[in-house]
């Protein structure tokens, strides 16, 4: 097993030797997520890991042909928001990297808010678990920080990681800072929601350099950290209930954040205030019954109803989203299933999370977009089809995956 994942590595290290070389895509359903829609019998060529001609009858010497037969091609989809690159055994802590816990440690420690705590330094392109998201078509995915018990409800600052297994840098544009609200983050705050937004505007005061008597909530990093968040920058809050959507909109607007809603079960509640504040939505399809008292309207038609309304939706796994990333094509088929048009519902998987996470290079098939593409079996969003063929920038993954390995090891011959 061990002999066979170095083979592995190694395909892969020579995947990134092809990289310069021209790629032509002959004859596939290209669904560009783009103005130009689906393009059927298309081509698209790439040449230095960038999209350089998409149409019919391209003519291109210098390239490797790949012949797609009419199959779908695709944008590489989103992981959602993971902890991919972080955390490999959930129950091994020492392979969890994704939240800032000091009061969880013996003996607990003093307690602050870490505005500054980034995950970035400890993003392990190299992790088992990405392969296995890869071979699913996912190409790029949010690096959340938690906020945890033992923690408090700021988790962080994340970014979007490419997932070619070598890039060990977050796209600069795509840094955000992770604040929990709602029933979720109370146990971090006394047991209170009203505590959420006391001990938030202590620390926004402290940022704006108001003196207090006492305990400061914000060390100089955090409020350097803080300062520029309160100066336009992207705050992503979980939050689930109707109320506290609003409520949580009302704050961000009178602090100069730029707000996504993250779970958001009840946000087809908000609808119209969300579209009105053009504020985007990242929602997990599978969700259908209420999980706790934040999410008595939970319903599967809750990206449709956000879309309908003119809400920029994304798709992202609550639970164990690490893992499970690879299921976020089948939510979007769920959503689809459940009023939300198919393009849509790819569009939630791609353009719309590139968009909402600033990184303007990807997320669509168009000339001069990065070469993350899918060339799929049959429909994307059945959950019976399969990723043939994953290229990022250009370049194709290994179609192999530790799971993979142990299907093959282990499945029955006959």
């Amino acid at each position: 097993m061990i002999r066979r994942l170095i083979a592995v590595a190694f395909a892969l290290a020579a995947s990134a030797q092809v990289a310069a070389e021209a790629l032509l895509i002959r004859g596939a359903r290209v669904h560009t997520v783009d103005a130009a829609g689906v393009l059927e019998n298309s081509d698209v060529l790439i040449r230095d890991g960038v999209i350089a001609q998409v149409g019919r009858a391209i003519v291109a010497t210098d390239a490797r042909v790949v012949e797609a037969k009419g199959k779908a091609l695709t944008p590489g989809l989103f992981g959602g928001l993971t902890a991919l690159g972080l955390e490999d055994v959930s129950a091994e802590i020492a392979t969890v990297d994704s939240a800032y816990t000091p009061g969880a440690l013996m003996p607990a420690q003093p307690l602050s808010m870490r505005p500054e705590f980034d995950v970035a330094y400890a993003y392990n392109p190299g992790s088992m678990v990405i392969p296995v998201q890869v071979v699913e078509g996912i190409t790029f995915s949010m690096l959340a920080p938690n906020a945890m018990p033992g923690g408090t409800l700021v988790g962080g600052q994340g970014g979007l990681a490419t997932l070619d297994g070598r890039s060990i840098d977050l796209l600069p544009g795509s840094r955000s800072l992770f604040i929990a609200l709602g029933s979720g983050a109370s146990p971090l705050t006394g047991n209170s929601r009203a505590a959420q937004y006391m001990l938030l505007d202590q620390a926004i005061r402290e940022t704006r350099g108001a003196l207090f008597e006492g305990d400061r909530l914000l060390t100089v990093a955090g409020r350097e950290t803080m300062a520029k968040y309160l100066a336009g920058g992207r705050v992503v809050l979980a939050v689930d209930r109707a109320i506290d959507i609003r409520r949580a909109l009302a704050f961000a607007k009178k602090n100069g954040m730029r707000p996504v809603i993250s779970g958001g079960v009840e946000a087809w509640q908000v609808a119209g205030e969300l579209a009105a504040a053009k504020v985007p939505v990242l929602v997990d399809p599978f969700v259908n019954l209420p999980g706790n008292f934040d999410q008595f309207g939970a319903t599967l038609e809750n990206a449709a109803r956000l879309h309908k309304a003119g809400v920029t939706v994304a798709f992202s796994m609550s639970g164990d989203a690490s893992h499970m990333a690879r299921k976020l094509r089948q939510a979007a088929g769920i959503a689809v299933a459940n009023g939300l048009p198919w393009e849509a519902g790819l569009a939630a998987l791609t353009a719309n999370p590139a968009a909402i996470f600033g990184a303007n290079d990807r997320g669509r098939i168009a000339v001069g977009q990065r070469a993350d593409l899918v060339l799929w079996s049959a429909d994307p969003l059945d959950v019976t089809s399969l990723a043939e063929q994953v290229w990022i920038g250009g370049e194709a993954q290994s179609m192999v995956s530790r799971q993979t390995l142990l299907r093959d090891r282990y499945m029955p011959k006959h």
